[in-house]
């Protein structure tokens, strides 16, 4: 059964829920839009095929091809009725190091055969018949955290495809976040039993505990436990800090310590949160339309596959995704 019928989404709560939609719009049928987010995928193929596989000219061409059949099993799994996939612009900088330099900072440089492979990856999911985004100061992250704001404010529902813990800010009532490699799926609920927050609380867990994946600095000894613990107190950082001598009261270990490493952590807990929280405002614009998927272009598909030399590609196209790209 196909699972992009059309439905009506009800009102909820939240920063990216339907409560945020326009009068009347409630009254439309909505869409199903699945957002992917790029990086993971094409990081896990780059890591997981061979260096051997090369293009005609013996270029490395094993991210390309690896994101591919990732694309094509999302595909032929879901056949989804409007698709969009970011990407980032710069695997090294954004507009955080201009905040923080040393964001990202500890990350080993991407190899150059994989930036070079950035491009052609791109071009294979616009081929397929994705609507693409990329922005050289945004992250992927921010990209898909304007465009889920803009459907949810138009009454459609929202399946961010990712791993990336990061995104689970964005989950509501109408928002969910989809592990594809682990097929794992996360709503409200399932965002607070596995990170012990709720979603809107998730920018203010890492401004906290930090996070040394993306070196958020967080406050120094507040770990995530600690954290956790927190913010089922608090709704928020500032509500945390409007009554930090509340901490003392609190059955934290150590609360009259966890206290002073807060006031003395202040101004690195809120400086995290701003590193943590997704760009809702970021330059990513599409419409319902511009988002609908109407299957790959055979054509600009055919010409990529020859050129990098995936002979066996086109047989892999789901049937439904085999007509031409019509307006």
């Amino acid at each position: 059964m196909r699972e992009n019928r059309q439905e009506s989404v009800s009102a909820g709560n939240g920063p990216c829920d339907a409560a945020t939609v326009r009068p009347g719009t409630l009254a439309r049928m909505s869409a199903l839009v699945h957002l992917v987010d790029a990086s993971p995928y094409i990081f896990r193929a780059w890591f997981a095929l061979p260096e051997s596989l090369v293009d005609p000219q013996g270029r490395p061409v094993g991210a390309v091809y690896g994101f591919a059949g990732f694309l094509l099993r999302l595909l032929g799994e879901r056949e989804p009725s409007h698709l969009g996939v970011a990407f980032d612009g710069s695997l090294t900088t954004s507009f955080r190091n201009e905040i923080h330099p040393g964001y990202k900072s500890s990350r080993e440089r991407p190899p150059a055969e994989l930036e070079a492979q950035l491009a052609a990856c791109r071009e294979m999911a616009e081929a397929l018949g994705a609507a693409t985004f990329v922005d050289r100061r945004y992250e992927a992250d921010d990209l898909l955290a304007a465009l889920v704001v803009a459907r949810v404010g138009e009454g459609d529902r929202v399946v961010l495809v990712s791993g990336d813990k990061d995104l689970a800010q964005l989950v509501g009532p109408t928002v969910e976040l989809w592990d594809f490699a682990r097929d794992e799926r996360y709503g409200p609920r399932q965002v607070e039993e596995r990170w012990g927050v709720r979603p809107a609380q998730v920018a203010d867990l890492l401004a906290l505990a930090g996070d040394p994946v993306d070196d958020i600095p967080g406050v120094a000894g507040v770990g995530k436990k600690t954290a956790t613990a927190l913010l089922r107190v608090f709704p928020d950082l500032e509500a945390l800090y409007d009554d930090l001598e509340r901490v003392d009261g609190l059955p934290i270990r150590g609360a009259r310590g966890v206290r002073r490493r807060l006031e003395e952590g202040r101004e690195s807990a809120f400086l995290s949160r701003r590193l943590a929280v997704v760009a809702r405002e970021a330059p990513a614009h599409a419409s319902r339309e511009e988002l609908r998927w109407r299957g790959a272009d055979r054509d600009r598909l055919r010409a990529l596959c020859d050129r990098l030399g995936f002979d066996s590609l086109m047989g892999r196209v789901p049937r439904f995704a085999a007509a031409a790209k019509s307006g």
